[in-house]
This record gives structure tokens, sequence and C-alpha cells, in this order.
């Protein structure tokens, strides 16, 4: 909103003003480069100095990778970097080694969609957007070591990315070793044991019998990084692939608003679900908010249950195996449902529809045949996340087939329905439509029976045709589960569950298992803007790993960068990555230690993941062109500092949306490099922190079209964009709401220390906050304050007094050191600032500040505001920066209040209050209670039958 908010400019040439915080915030940033004030020493490699190592405790502070994006910083994108250099700059001040630096997630979809759209390259956009973004931050004072700066465009960096991938190609994992808890291996281990016989070949064929086609393809079974065909998200309008996160409810892209189809292609994949319980269980040993970890339990989705075989009713080899928790419940299974994928349903749909067919059932088709080909079409052109929405409407086809249940030997009706998903779990499930809302839908508009074999709780019957929907207990009892001469009836579920594991075993049709939600990880793209896989195929089609002298493999030039112009609504399309237009790129000959011999390149890329998954670790020995990381110092800044504990980056800080994923991605690439031995670490980030968001007014017209924020006016609590009214909302601050604040008008209008400072006062760090500009004003007129405390507005001249403070001043001061220690180091930045007002405040009633006090003062708020601080320390008479400089100690002995306030109850109610010593005894209280004149008249001569004595704050006492 357009408003007056900044005071009236000073004639006095040495007040604190946005010109003058301008000039001292320029000033300090150049000589902060110059110096390289902010450069953390490692113990070993180009950039060591032991001296500076030695002695001194580590602190590794991370922010997570930003993207540089075209439209530049709004004031809310700054809040996490301004909140680790807050806490980066007060652990150098408390004698830390401190390593904060940043760089720049630079690949991916955004930059290449803009790039199409406006015909630049998108190197030329990503090197003009990160120079912008480094400009910005830079004028917010941010103490980064920038020679530890980095892009995941840089060929000296993703070489490291190819090196890593293949490092996870040419691994396996070994679930014996470790004492049954796995780790990963190199896949040489693996070809050796095939070649000495000590591991079975598949088949039980001879390993030297083999091609060398077919010994790739056994070894590809094991691989960490392999290739597969895949069903994926097929998005024609972007010309890639998309991850399941990439696709809306609705079943279209969410860049783009493109349609979205399920397609089967030749993909890289990553086996991350090898790691699925190291995941899981070394959660509990990292400091991380606690929902956080709920999401990523949630994401792995450890469940345990049991495999169950249904044959196929008339085919005696065929059969269906489903994953269920609740193995206690198969007497209530009434019908199977497969995904439409699943490769069964074709080798047991029957010519014709079985007699009594609902009709219901066929989907209007004449034969099962032509059924189920038409839902498969159907079910193709939505995406995993579409047909698994809750809500929607359960559809689904009979494939004439019947299996047969194996508690009682029921013949049971087999369906295909887009809500069951062939890469999740077996890809077919038994439904038990009594006891589970999905089914208790689809068997209610199919007519399909059902029947409870769980007791009720809520008083309902035991007849589902009665019920509104399904009745699930994990504490009820198993009713209506007998059939020759097996029973579960009367049983508990939990004791249900371990009868009936008994029972699959001894019939051989199933066994107790443990399955997971997490799948395999999609790792090809079909675009330009992206990592070169450093792989190349040979004329037998075998991937064939690049040697780490041909690494990197360089992002080629290309003309025509753009991918194949599709019809988005068109789901047969075949896709067409940028890079096999590059033909001589594509085409190359190669030694790879048989020989010159022609190849092709792999012309997918790495999804933009692939680079943030690591970058911590480069951070640390940037310059490094022989390994990932000199040891020595992977183990000074990462390595953990106990027995037992994970290691990693001491403080990540970053927004929930990455809750998942990046970090999901990062613990799996981190940890098959810990098993291989690069690191000492097993987990990349010991401690999570998760900042809110600053979130602003947006304001629409009578058509809904937002308007420009800061064109809106009030008047008497109506909002105007020029003579139309407008409404007003509230939401995330960003270009397309036309909310957004950029800090360099911030910092034009108040300075860089001002907008840190609000920025830091307006909540705890955790929880989204509003932006009101009208507000900062508050912030900027505490560094008023803080100025005119120390420097005399009209001279210029330092105004504190060589005398000592009085005794109220000592107690404020070291109050304020002691509660500003303990919330800085807890980010409670907002209640450190107050103590700082409060401190200052009491200093602008003195005649004049002692210099001891004014000093300490300084260094307490450098951390927050350190432009201002920095000069107002040089005007001290002090040389050089204070950014190592110790942050004040507090002396206990002002801590402790000379007198606090007991309260004297009588009945419950207060009738005296006593200044008592804080250590004060209970028999001391107990006298100087009853001889108070007003407790002495309000019991007016009664006897006291008790005295509750809590000091020194509380006597309770009973009358007789």
């Amino acid at each position: 909103m357009t408003e007056t908010t900044q005071a009236a400019e000073p004639t006095e040439p040495y007040r604190y003003t946005a010109a003058m915080a301008g000039d001292i915030e320029l000033r300090w940033q150049d000589r902060w480069e110059a110096e390289g004030t902010f450069e953390a020493p490692n113990p070993a490699g180009p950039m060591a100095e032991p001296e500076k190592v030695a002695g001194r405790e580590k602190m590794f502070v991370m922010d997570m990778f930003p993207y540089p994006s075209g439209a530049g910083l709004h004031v809310g994108h700054p809040l996490g970097f301004i909140a680790t250099d807050v806490f980066s700059r007060f652990k150098r001040m408390t004698g830390f080694n401190v390593l904060h630096t940043l760089g720049y997630d630079a690949y991916g979809l955004p930059a290449e969609q803009y790039a199409v759209q406006t015909g630049t390259h998108p190197r030329v956009t990503t090197e003009a957007n990160i120079a912008n973004m480094r400009r910005q931050l830079r004028r917010l004072g941010l103490g980064h070591d920038k020679r530890r700066s980095i892009a995941t465009t840089d060929p000296a960096y993703y070489r490291w990315t190819q090196w890593i991938f293949l490092q996870i190609r040419n691994s396996w994992y070994d679930e014996t070793a470790d004492g049954g808890k796995g780790r990963a291996r190199p896949i040489a281990e693996l070809v050796e044991q095939f070649e000495k016989g000590t591991r079975s070949v598949p088949g039980d064929r001879v390993w030297a019998d083999l091609s060398r086609a077919e010994q790739a393809k056994v070894v590809d079974e094991y691989r960490l990084a392999y290739l597969s065909e895949a069903p994926v998200n097929w998005c024609p309008g972007l010309g890639t692939v998309l991850a399941n996160e990439e696709v809306t409810a609705d079943g279209r892209s969410e860049r783009g608003n493109f349609p979205v189809f399920k397609r089967s292609l030749k993909q890289w994949m990553m086996r991350i679900t090898a790691y699925s319980d190291r995941l899981l269980d070394d959660l509990d040993k990292l400091d991380w908010p606690e929902p956080i970890k709920l999401m990523q339990r949630n994401w792995i989705g450890r469940s345990e249950g049991a495999h169950i075989d249904f044959a196929f009713d008339g085919h005696q080899d065929a059969a269906v195996r489903v994953f269920t928790t609740r193995q206690d419940t198969l007497f209530g299974a009434t019908y199977m449902v497969l995904a439409p994928e699943h490769d069964l349903v074709d080798s047991v749909v029957p010519a014709a529809w079985p007699a009594g067919t609902p009709e219901a059932w066929t989907g209007g088709a004449a034969t099962p045949a032509e059924a189920v080909a038409a839902y498969r079409a159907q079910a193709a052109s939505k995406s995993e996340v579409e047909r698994q929405t809750e809500g929607k409407d359960k559809t689904g086809v009979f494939t004439g087939a019947y299996a047969v249940n194996p508690a009682g030997g029921a013949r049971i009706p087999v369906f295909i329905a887009d809500y069951v998903l062939a890469g999740y779990g077996t890809g077919a499930i038994m439904a038990v439509p009594a006891h589970d809302h999905r089914d208790f839908e689809f068997a209610r508009k199919f007519g399909l029976p059902m029947i409870c074999v769980v007791e009720p709780e809520d008083g309902r019957s035991t007849d589902p045709d009665t019920w509104d929907d399904a009745f699930d207990s994990k504490t009820a009892k198993i009713i209506n589960s007998s059939a020759g001469g097996f029973s579960l009836d009367g049983l508990a579920v939990p004791d249900a569950k371990r009868k009936m594991d008994e029972h699959l075993g001894a019939e051989g049709v199933g066994e107790p298992t443990v399955t997971y939600k997490l799948r395999d990880w999609l790792f090809s793209r079909q675009r330009y803007w992206g990592e070169p896989f450093p792989i190349v195929y040979d004329e037998d089609g075998v991937a064939r790993e690049l040697p780490e002298s041909m690494l990197p493999v360089e992002l080629p030039e290309i003309d025509d960068y753009r991918p194949r112009t599709f019809d988005p609504d068109d789901a047969d399309t075949q896709p067409e990555t940028p890079l096999s237009r590059r033909e001589d790129w594509v085409t190359v000959e190669l030694d790879l230690g048989d020989g010159p011999r022609m190849y092709r390149r792999e012309t997918n890329t790495m999804p933009n993941w692939a680079g943030s998954c690591w970058y911590e670790l480069r951070y640390l020995d940037p310059t490094n062109d022989d390994v990932l990381v000199d040891p020595e110092n992977e183990k000074y800044w990462m390595g953990p500092r106990t027995e037992g504990a994970s290691g990693g980056v001491d403080l990540y800080v970053g927004g929930v949306e990455h809750a998942v994923l990046h970090l999901l991605y990062s613990r799996f690439w981190h940890k098959v490099l810990f098993d291989l031995g690069h690191v000492s670490s097993f987990e990349p980030f010991h401690k999570l922190f998760n900042q809110g968001y600053i979130q602003a007014y947006a304001y629409t017209d009578e058509r809904g079209v937002y308007v420009q924020a800061d064109e809106v006016t009030e008047e008497d609590g109506k909002f105007f964009h020029g003579v139309e009214q407008v409404n007003r909302e509230y939401g995330k601050m960003g270009k397309s709401l036309k909310n957004s604040v950029t800090p360099d008008q911030m910092c034009e209008e108040y300075g860089a220390d001002t907008l840190r400072l609000y920025e830091m006062s307006m909540g705890p760090l955790e929880v989204s906050r509003p932006w009101d500009t009208r507000a900062i004003v508050g912030s900027y007129r505490f560094l008023q304050r803080l100025w005119r405390n120390v420097v005399d507005e009209e001279t210029g001249a330092v105004r504190v007094a060589d005398t000592a403070a009085d005794e109220d001043t000592l107690r404020a001061l070291h109050k304020a050191i002691d509660g500003m220690r303990r919330d800085m180091d807890g980010l409670r930045f907002n209640t450190a600032i107050a103590k700082a007002i409060e401190l200052n405040n009491h200093l602008t009633k003195l005649d004049a500040v002692p210099r001891d006090i004014a000093e300490k003062l300084v260094l307490m708020v450098a951390p927050l505001v350190p432009h201002i601080a920095e000069e107002l320390w040089g005007r001290l008479g002090h040389e050089g920066s204070l950014a190592h400089h110790d942050f004040p100690e507090a002396d206990p002995a002002y801590l402790v209040d000379d007198t606090v306030t007991c309260v004297v109850q009588i009945k419950g109610k207060v009738k005296a209050r006593l200044e008592v010593p804080p250590a004060i005894g209970e028999d001391d209280l107990r006298e100087l209670a009853l001889a108070d004149p007003a407790v002495q008249a309000a019991l007016g001569g009664a006897g006291v039958r008790m005295v509750v004595v809590r000091p020194p704050k509380l006597v309770n006492i009973v009358p007789s």
C-alpha cells in the first residue's frame, strides 16, 4: 500500500539516516570482502591455516540451495539467509571456526522453459540471475566465505556429480554386510563372486559362458543405479517426464498446466529402496523437527504384514501375489483388484464373459478383452497422483477371471481399477470391503458382497449392507473367520495375524513380509539444461561407464535446445531429447580399455535434484581437483564428534517444502558415499531448522484479477486501486499475487541493517509472519537511538563517558548479555532483539553512556546489525573489524536480584507482599510473614492452623 512510513530526513549531518546507512553498509561490505573477514580456514589443502584451526571448535552452517530466479528476490526470500548469518556471526564471536557460504542450484526446468519462451540460451539467463542474486544478497551484508561459493552448472562442480553417479552405478547393496544391516559394496566384488562361483548366477548358468551383454544384464539387477523400463509421467507439452511431485492432483503438469500421461520408457533409476530401513532408523539420530521426521517416515512407508498368493480359478500355473497389513481379515476378502498394467491380466482374461456377469461389471464391452483394453486406455491418460486422489469416483472393470481365496476356498471376481498402481506393492490387492473405505465404495458401486470379519465396537450390526461406510479396528475380535477346521474367531487382531501367518506358511501360500511405500528414484530427464550422464552405449547396447579421466562430460552447446514440438494432448508422442540432435556429440570414438571403438552417448540428462544431493561436501573443499573432498577436511567439518553420532552439517536451515525429496535423496547419496569410505559421517545434515514464510496482503479487483499491492490506498477501512474498490486477501508473497516488496527497495529507504533487524524481530523464526512495511520504521528508530547513545548528531563526536556504570545499569547490561546469548544460541532472534531494545532504552535515560557499556552493547547487536555495529566500534576507537571479537560474557553476580516479591495469602487471598532476599530460608520467611501488620490485621486475632512456605515467593496461611 502507498503510505509514507519513513520519518522526514534530518538536517543534522551526523544523524543516522538511510543515506548514511547505505554509505556505511557499502563501505563495510567492500572492506569485509577485501580483507577476507569471513573466510573459514581448513585443516588441510589450499585453504589450510592450521594455526587458526587448532584449539577452535568448528561450526558448519548451511542454507538450502537457492534457485537463481529471473524475478530476483523479494523480502521473504532472505529470511533464512539473514537468520543463518546472524547465527554464524554470533558463533564466530563465541570462538567457533564458522564455515558459512552459499551456492546456487542452477540447473532445472524453470530456466529451460524461460529460455524456450525468450529464445535466450539458459546459460545466459542463469548466469545473469546468479549475478543479480549475488548482488542482492551482498547488499544485505551476509558474511559468506565467497571462496567456497559454487554453482551446479559449473563443469568443475558437476564433474564430481558425475563421479558420484559412477560410484553409485558401480555399487551394489550387500544385505548381509555389517551384521545384516547391509551396506553398499563395489560392483567388482560382486562380479568376483560370480566368477569364483561363491555366488550363483541366476538360472544356474556358468558366468564364463555368458556373453558380455548377458553378464551386464545380470549385474544390472544388483546395481544401485540401473536402467529400467519404467512407467513414468510423460508430459508432451513440456517434452519431458515428470516426477510425481511435479504433477497436480488433476493429472496436469505443475509448470504450464499441460496434461500428463502414463508411458513406459527406458529410464535411469536409483535403488534408494535398498536403504529404506537405514533411512528410517537413522532419523532417530538426527536433531530434526518431529513433523519432518514423520513426513519422511510416511514417505518411506514401512509396513509389516504378509504376502499372500491367490490362485486363479481354471489356471493351474497362474497366481497373483498381494501384500496386506491385515492378513487377519483374509476371510473377508470378496474380490480382488489388479492394476490395469499388471502383467498377469492378459493371461487370465477369458474369451467371453462368464455366465451371469452383471452388466455393470463389463463397462459395456462385448468381451472381457475389449473391456480391459478400453479401461487401460482410460487409465493411461491419468497420472499416478490423479489415480490415487482421495474422494474421486471409483472406476473399474471385471476381467472375467476368478481367483480363489486361500482362506476357505471361495471363488472371488478379479477386477482392474486405476486406484491400484503397478509400481506400488505387488500391483494387486485383496479387497475386504467391510473394513476398508476405498474397497467399501468400490463394492457398493459394483454390487459386490461384503463380509464382516472384525466385530463392530460402535454399536452397528454385523450386516455390512446396513452400513454407511466401512468399519475397522485393531483392538476388536475376529468373527466369521472359520473354514475346514481352521479358525480365527474370538482372537484379538494381533493374535489373529500371528495365527494366520503360521497357517499361510504351512499351506505354502504366504509368509510374513515387510514392504515399503518408497519407490526407486526415477533419475532421467528428457531435457537439455541438466548434467549429462557419464555413460555411453556400445554396439550391443550395453551401458559403459566413462573413466574418471574423461570427466566432466560437458554439456554441449546446441543451436536448438527446445524440446521437440508436441501436441500437448497426444499421449502417443515419442520423447526426443534436445541432446540427441547433436549427432557429432552423440556419436563418439573412445578407447575404454579395449581399443578405439564407436559409442553413442546417453542423451537424457540428470534431474535438478542431482547437483543438490551433495553440495555440502563441495563447500568443504571447493578447489580440490584430485578427490571429491580431502578426508581431513571432511572429518573436521562433518565427522561425528562422539561414537554413534551421525555427524554432518551442524545447522541446516530451509523451507519445509523440501521436507521429503531433497532431504531423502541427499541422505541416500551420502549413505552410499559413507559405505564406500568417501566420508566419515553417515548423515549429511545433523540439525535441521525450518524457517517460516513472510506473507503479505494481496488485492483483487471485481474480476478477481490481482492488482499491484503498492498502488493500493486505504480509506475508512476500505481499499482502493485508483478509484476502484478492491478486495484484500492474505497469502504468500510473490510475483503472481503482485504483492512483492524487494530488499533493494527496503535497503534504499531504510538500510540493510534495518531490514535485517525487522525480519528477525517479526516473530519466532519457525513461524510464518505478515510483512508490514509500516512496521519497519520501528526497527529503523531503534538503530537511530542506538546511534545517538554513542554519537553526537550535531558534531559527530563520540559522546560516551569514561566513567563507571551504576549498579542498575550493570544489572541491566548483564541480564541482557545472559538472555541474548541464550536466545542467539537457540535461534530466538526476536526475543534477543527485545532484550537489546530494553537495554538501549535504559541507556537513553542516562546523561551519558559509560564507554564500557556502550562497547558491550555494540558487540551484542553486531550479529544482528553488523554494519552499524562495525561503524560504532570504529568510532569508539577500535582498529579492524569486530567480526572475530569476543561476544560479551555475563557476570553471574549481576544476574541475581537484590530482592524478590513474596506473596502472602490467607485462605487463598493475597493479604500482603514482602520484599525479601532471594536466598531467604523457610523459617525466616514464615516469621516475616506472620509478623507483617497487614497479615496480623487480616487474621484478627485468630490462631494459625498451618503455614505453607515456598521460599522466596509464596506463603499461604490457613487460620484455625
